[in-house]
């Protein structure tokens, strides 16, 4: 099964078992990039998003739209590929202002939308082949837009990224069930830098996020990119056309955590 096939299975199960569960995640009181409350910066990575269009990728159960919403006045459109995830965001925050849920892959929705002032994805955009979503993402929004990603580095076994642009099974785990497998793009940040380059963005920073616990294993990281204006087209590979993408050489960011 294709990877990304893989993983609209599995989303589709997870968001199955929470609506059975009817679990509605609470709104936090500041957005945070991690599972772990407290653990590196909140919203104002994303600038100042008062009024602005802000995209919300693989929003999940809706909650973190809504705090960007709420408590800094944006207005986040939340595009969720699983029916399941997006029927639990619907059904806990339809009437909520300045929010807006759709269900749609992000790279087609993208295609026919005007362009965005902001996107973000926490801990979802690694399920995606980047190269389809980051060409996706850099026609979507406008010159100068943030694109803000929260991304795995290193996995509960201790397993950390990889040098090669291939998906690799990591789960799900979830209370009372079985886990689900899935295909994540677990990148180094250099490469994941490299690949936001080549697709006309300027990265900024990319920070390593540990967990609280220091016996834990897990990494975070927190990739702060940026839109520029248009670039000549050989800047963005389609997947069909996309060269091998091995361990390269170069580097174009501003922090070189790895």
């Amino acid at each position: 099964m294709p990877a990304e096939n893989t993983n609209t299975r599995a989303w589709r199960i997870y968001g199955r078992r929470q609506l059975a569960r009817a679990y509605t995640p609470p709104i936090p009181e500041r957005l945070g990039w991690t599972p772990w409350e407290g653990i590196g910066p909140g919203a104002e990575v994303l600038g100042d998003v008062t009024g602005r269009r802000v995209l919300d990728i693989g929003s999940g159960a809706g909650h973190h739209a809504v705090h960007l919403a709420q408590a800094h006045g944006a207005r986040v459109t939340g595009i969720e590929l699983s029916p399941t995830q997006h029927e639990r965001a619907v059904s806990a925050h339809a009437d909520v202002d300045g929010v807006g849920f759709v269900q749609a892959d992000v790279t087609e929705y993208l295609d026919g939308a005007e362009p965005f002032d902001a996107a973000y994805a926490i801990g979802t955009l690694a399920f995606i082949d980047p190269h389809r979503s980051l060409p996706a993402l850099r026609d979507g929004l406008r010159p100068d837009a943030p694109l803000i990603l929260s991304l795995l580095h290193t996995d509960l076994h201790g397993r950390g990224p990889s040098t090669e642009v291939t998906p690799r099974e990591q789960m799900i785990l979830l209370r009372d069930d079985p886990p689900l497998p899935t295909q994540m793009w677990v990148l180094t940040p250099q490469l994941w830098g490299d690949l936001l380059t080549e697709c006309g963005f300027r990265v900024e920073a990319i920070d390593l996020l540990p967990h609280p616990d220091e016996s834990a294993t897990v990494i975070q990281q927190l990739i702060r990119a940026r839109r520029l204006p248009d670039q000549p087209a050989r800047v963005c590979w389609p997947t069909s056309q996309h060269p091998s993408a091995g361990a390269r050489g170069r580097r174009r960011r501003s922090n070189p955590a790895q």
